[in-house]
């Protein structure tokens, strides 16, 4: 896949181009996620990085936050997002 970008982008990022790319490729994915457009797994494929790695990537860290709160990263975009009624309903029909 090719993330076309303009110049002034990457000079003002102050990164590599592969870095940059990288980020903008995990950006993407994490705006995927949060629209749920694709899975956990599949938008931590999609920016090549595993499961746990995309889960926690720049932010998160156990045990501090309850896992409810623990978001994808830096973007503060929750992991798991269930009001008290779906999780209620999920434990009632395991």
């Amino acid at each position: 896949m090719s993330i076309y970008y303009p110049e002034d982008l990457l000079i003002t990022s102050g990164k590599s181009p592969k870095d940059l790319e990288a980020e903008l490729l995990f950006l993407l994915a994490v705006k995927l996620y949060e629209l749920c457009r694709l899975s956990l797994g599949k938008a931590a494929e999609f920016c090549h990085m595993h499961k746990i790695q995309f889960m926690f990537e720049h932010g998160c860290r156990l045990p501090d936050p309850p896992a409810t709160q623990c978001a994808i990263g830096r973007m503060k975009i929750p992991v798991i997002n269930l009001d008290d009624d779906q999780i209620a309903d999920d434990l009632r029909h395991d």
